[in-house]
């Protein structure tokens, strides 16, 4: 008898262990969720649940390799964006129980709405699949996309003639360019690979491989230092120009409400990034620093009297002087638009 009152407070004892311990983990998901949407910002302390707070003896949130106890949004770990985290606590029971989670962090100013003025038209070849797109004096250098169709090309500003192209191999599926001095650095998408051109000719010169970490090639601009290429994620990368498969640094994209993926086209200029998101008629004004959204621009306007389907989208910029240049896939046009 004695055997089997003993035996019937442990299992009591485990049943409220239990109990307690789905509580603890219950009440930390209820508290991620509802944060999930609101988010923080760098520096915000993360408020644990009455019953993780009464009952943990330690909490810390594991990153992949990384962990750290402090529980404020540090940029030493977090990112702007979605932060896929594990949270381990340690019961004052013994117990250790992990929490998967996503965390949210935004920037903490929201973004400017920013006007423009359409001050010209220019016509463009409706048969290039623009992915990348740059302007240098009154010349257009342009990266086309397709398979079988994909090349490098320029021409000037108010005609569509080529001044000189080169084409791509039919497996290569070309996507964003960039000048750097005399020459002209382009990606490709899924064929990890890119290629550097003289400027002059457009004779190809080299070729080079992406860091592991970029999944695809997407946008490629340059500021003056690093090239800077996106891949369809919410991350910039920073690669050296002098050695294109070593990544620099990589930042994450997000406004005040928001993090910003499906980053394409770009383009670098005083000081800023400008990124088109892809099939989304907004271009983003992006601070390098640290990713932040600081201003939006929305062509849906002009995106309506360009895009037919789902691939003629809004997908080009460029500035000439202190206007910018916009155009699309397929688009027939190209807009100088005077910024407000």
């Amino acid at each position: 008898m004695k055997k089997n009152i003993i035996a019937g407070f442990a299992a009591i004892l485990f049943l409220t262990s239990c109990n307690k311990d789905e509580k603890i983990l219950n009440s930390l998901n209820d508290y991620n969720n509802s944060m999930e949407t609101k988010g923080y910002h760098f520096g915000d302390k993360l408020e644990l649940p009455k019953d993780v707070a009464e009952n943990a003896e330690n909490v810390t949130i594991s990153f992949g390799d990384k962990e750290t106890s402090n529980l404020t949004i540090d940029p030493k770990f977090f990112t702007l964006g979605d932060n896929a985290v594990t949270f381990n606590i340690k019961t004052k029971g013994g117990e250790t129980l992990n929490q998967d989670a996503t965390i949210n962090v935004f920037a903490k100013n929201p973004e400017k709405k920013i006007s423009y003025q359409i001050i010209a038209e220019y016509p463009h070849d409706p048969k290039n699949f623009v992915q990348g797109f740059q302007v240098e004096g009154n010349t257009i250098y342009e990266s086309d996309g397709q398979n079988g169709s994909s090349q490098i090309l320029k021409y000037t500003l108010g005609t569509t003639t080529p001044l000189a192209s080169t084409k791509q191999a039919p497996e290569d599926f070309s996507e964003g360019s960039t000048i750097v001095g005399d020459k002209i650095y382009q990606l490709t998408w899924q064929s990890k690979k890119g290629y550097v051109y003289d400027k002059n000719s457009l004779k190809l010169l080299s070729s080079f491989a992406y860091p592991n970490v970029l999944g695809e090639g997407w946008g490629l601009t340059y500021d003056g230092k690093n090239l800077i290429a996106s891949d369809g994620s919410k991350l910039l990368y920073f690669l050296d120009p002098n050695n294109p498969t070593k990544l620099v640094k990589y930042i994450a994209v997000a406004g005040s409400s928001q993090a910003y993926d499906q980053l394409n086209e770009l383009e670098f200029h005083n000081g800023f990034i400008y990124a088109n998101v892809w099939q989304k008629p907004i271009i983003l004004k992006i601070n390098p620093a640290n990713g932040e959204v600081v201003g939006t621009f929305d062509f849906t306007d002009i995106a309506k009297q360009n895009t037919k389907g789902s691939d003629d989208v809004l997908n080009g910029i460029a500035f000439k002087g202190e206007n910018m240049l916009v155009t699309g896939k397929n688009w027939p046009k190209i807009y100088e638009v005077a910024v407000k």
